[in-house]
Order: C-alpha cells, then sequence, then structure tokens
C-alpha cells in the first residue's frame, strides 16, 4: 500500500465510525431517560462488564462514572463465574455491554442478576439476543459496518459515546462541579489547574502582620523573622490598611540615617491587591502578573480588609499551576 493511502484508509474509517454515532444519536429513547434516573437512585455502586473490547469500554465507562460522582467499578465477566458475583450486592445497579448479546461469560452474570432482583441495564446491539430480552433497561445500539469487518470498532465507538453520555447526564443532574472534580483528582495536571487559592495560601501565624504603629526597626524583626519579602500592615481593629516590601524599607534606608522614630503606616503602600479565597490559584497567578507583583491578601465573601491569608507567586510555582 502506498503511503498516501494511509490517509483515505483513516478517512474511510472515521467516516464508518461518525456514520455509527449518527445513527446512535437518532436512536436515543426513553430508555435512555430510565437508565439516568435509576442510576441517580442508585443507594449502591454501579457495577459495569464486557468480554473483550466490550469489557475494555466497560472499565473505561467505569472510571468515568466514578470520576464525576457515579461510585462504580469494573468486574471481569471471566472472574465472576469463580466467585466475583459475590461483589455485587441487590443495592447495586449492573450495566453489562455485548455487542450481540449473547457472549457466553456473560450469561451466569445475567442469571445471577434476574435471580437477585438485581437492576440490569443492557447495552446491546441484537433484539433476539439474551442481553437485550433479560434487561430490565434496554439500550440498543443500532447495527453499524465495522471500520475493520472482523474487529469491533464502530460498534465500541457507538459503546462508549452512550456510556459517555450516561456520565455526563448523571453528573450534570447532580450538579458536579469543578470543586467536586477537584476532591477526588487531587493529582495530576486537571487538580493543579483547579486548586484554589484557598487550597495553597499561607495562614494564621505563617501571615507577616503588623500593626500600623510599629516603628520600621521593630518591623523588620517581623520581616527577617517570615521570610516573605513584605508586610501586612493593620490597623487596631485587624483590618487591612497596607503593605510594605523589602525594597520599600531598603530604599528608605538609602534616604534616611535614623529609622527608630518612622512608623510603618508612613512608608506602607494603600489599600493592597486581594483575591478571594474560592478563586482559582491560576487566576490569583495572572492578577499577580497583571499588576506586576507576587503576593496577594486572600479575603473571604468580599470582605477584602478582613485578611484571612496571602498567596506568593512561589506558592502557586510550586503548586505546577501555570
Amino acid at each position: 500500500m502506498k503511503k498516501k493511502k494511509y490517509i483515505k484508509v483513516a478517512k474511510e474509517v472515521i467516516d464508518l465510525e461518525i456514520k455509527a454515532l449518527v445513527k446512535l444519536k437518532k436512536s436515543i429513547s426513553n430508555s435512555f431517560n430510565l437508565a439516568v434516573q435509576q442510576i441517580l437512585k442508585c443507594q449502591s455502586k454501579v457495577i459495569l462488564c464486557g468480554v473483550g473490547k466490550s469489557g475494555l469500554i466497560a472499565n473505561k465507562i467505569a472510571s468515568t462514572f466514578s470520576s464525576v460522582g457515579t461510585p462504580s467499578f469494573y468486574l471481569s465477566a471471566s472472574d465472576s463465574s469463580h466467585g466475583d458475583l459475590g461483589s455485587i450486592s441487590k443495592k447495586d445497579i449492573l450495566i453489562l455491554i455485548s455487542n450481540s448479546g449473547e457472549t457466553n461469560e456473560l450469561k451466569n452474570i445475567i442469571q445471577f442478576a434476574n435471580r437477585n432482583k438485581i437492576l440490569l441495564i443492557g447495552i446491546v446491539s441484537q433484539k433476539s439476543s439474551v442481553l437485550y430480552k433479560s434487561a430490565d433497561i434496554k439500550l440498543l445500539i443500532p447495527k453499524a459496518i465495522e471500520a475493520g469487518s472482523i474487529i469491533p470498532t464502530s460498534s465500541t465507538t457507538s459503546q462508549l459515546a452512550l456510556g459517555d453520555a450516561l456520565a455526563i447526564a448523571t453528573m450534570r443532574q447532580r450538579k458536579f462541579n469543578k470543586k467536586d472534580f477537584k476532591k477526588i483528582h487531587p493529582a495530576g495536571s486537571l487538580g493543579a489547574q483547579l486548586k484554589t487559592v484557598e487550597d495553597i495560601m499561607l495562614k494564621n501565624n505563617a501571615i507577616p502582620f503588623v500593626n500600623e504603629n510599629l516603628k520600621i526597626k521593630d518591623a523588620l524583626k517581623v520581616l527577617s523573622k517570615k521570610k516573605l519579602g513584605f508586610l501586612l500592615v493593620r490597623d487596631a481593629k485587624k483590618l487591612s490598611r497596607g503593605f510594605v516590601s523589602d525594597g520599600d524599607i531598603r530604599r528608605l534606608t538609602q534616604k534616611k540615617q535614623n529609622l527608630h522614630n518612622i512608623s510603618i503606616k508612613e512608608i506602607m503602600t494603600k489599600n493592597p491587591i486581594g483575591i478571594d479565597k474560592n478563586a482559582l490559584a491560576a487566576k490569583a497567578l495572572s492578577l499577580m502578573n497583571s499588576k506586576k507583583i507576587t503576593s496577594l491578601c486572600v479575603y473571604e465573601k468580599k470582605n477584602k480588609l478582613k485578611t484571612i491569608g496571602v498567596i506568593h507567586i512561589h506558592n502557586i510555582l510550586q503548586s505546577n499551576i501555570s
């Protein structure tokens, strides 16, 4: 085969899979609504199972469900007949995926589900199959031409798309949002990008607070102890009134010999820039870059004068946020 024909093959495969998805889209019926409603009402786990390529799709869909707020796991069809059927409880929902619906390894699982009155959702392409006839909710995938003729391609693409649709429909109904996503995705680039200011801010004794009437000579001790390169100036009511950097103090020492009688409020920059604790850390980094500063005060519920934390650019960069 000439190299230029490879692209032709790729386009043929994609075209066949697109046609399969178009047929699937047109076939979505009230059975889909029923499946979503039952998954939302599930008091335990959603268990997915399939054989061969359908098993791989089932595993991926189970992972997707779990990642968006529906506890789920994949059950090996072959292992289920050797004891793993015991992992299925009557409160679970069982989703079996099979193109033919006649796969021998699934028949024991179907019998177990029917015998124990476990809700069974079948994702299948054959109406005459055991799986279609036995399922409580039948999600029929239209027959499609397999791109490779002898291996599942178009059919598994349709299975995956239908599984994704189920997961996203339940996610939206649960109002599963970025904060929820972050809780179960703490690692990796996605988890990093979803971190909020509150997740990485410095708080309590780490905040370099000083009273506005404190003399500069004493403020220097706090600056050295906190090692952040700035001081946050508060009044008697503990409201943030200003900001002083180590650069501000250095420039002052070059101009004046005696700092004993100068208070910190005389040199502070008033109205320090802040950000809400619930803002994404990436937004804090963007704000720092636009203002050409390296730190921000953190406040809560628009009470901008009540500082509950500080965030430094180093905190953001160390969290792999960009």
